[in-house]
């Protein structure tokens, strides 16, 4: 079984090699800035004593006030796990960098979500829907999408 790395050791490790990064963090997961998300994440890929090597998933939560974009990681080498979050704030135009450039398999997440929660990641080669169409009205996993347009 993957053993989590708690929060509190992940987060002081994070403040010490990308300071201001850090968040908040609790007993399982660690909340980042957004604008510093990619450079947290080739940190914990390229560290030895992290290597998250393995993206697990990208997923969104529509808070109302924020979205907040999570991030389970996983390390092969080491068998740990983590979990990292940010927030995007601005509820029309929600922007998070991409880690496309850090983990291949973020392209399709990353889209995923985009196309679902409306979030936008920046610097994505390819961002366009994914599960709906071209031109589909909204993001239908947002709290504020409507089920039957006027």
């Amino acid at each position: 079984m993957t053993r989590p790395l708690v929060g509190p050791e992940l987060a002081e490790r994070l403040r010490a090699a990308v300071p201001g990064a850090v968040v908040d963090a609790n007993d399982s997961d660690v909340w980042v800035r957004s604008e510093d998300i990619r450079k947290v994440c080739s940190f914990l890929r390229e560290d030895a004593d992290t290597a998250f090597d393995f993206l697990v998933a990208i997923t969104s939560v529509d808070y109302v006030d924020y979205f907040e974009v999570v991030y389970r990681l996983t390390s092969l080498r080491h068998n740990h796990s983590a979990i990292l979050k940010t927030r995007a704030y601005e509820r029309d135009e929600p922007v998070v960098p991409s880690v496309v450039a850090v983990w291949k398999g973020a392209d399709l997440q990353e889209r995923e979500v985009f196309d679902l929660m409306g979030v936008r990641f920046e610097g994505h080669p390819g961002l366009k829907r994914i599960l709906t169409w071209e031109g589909f009205e909204g993001h239908p996993l947002r709290k504020d999408f409507l089920l039957q347009r006027p």
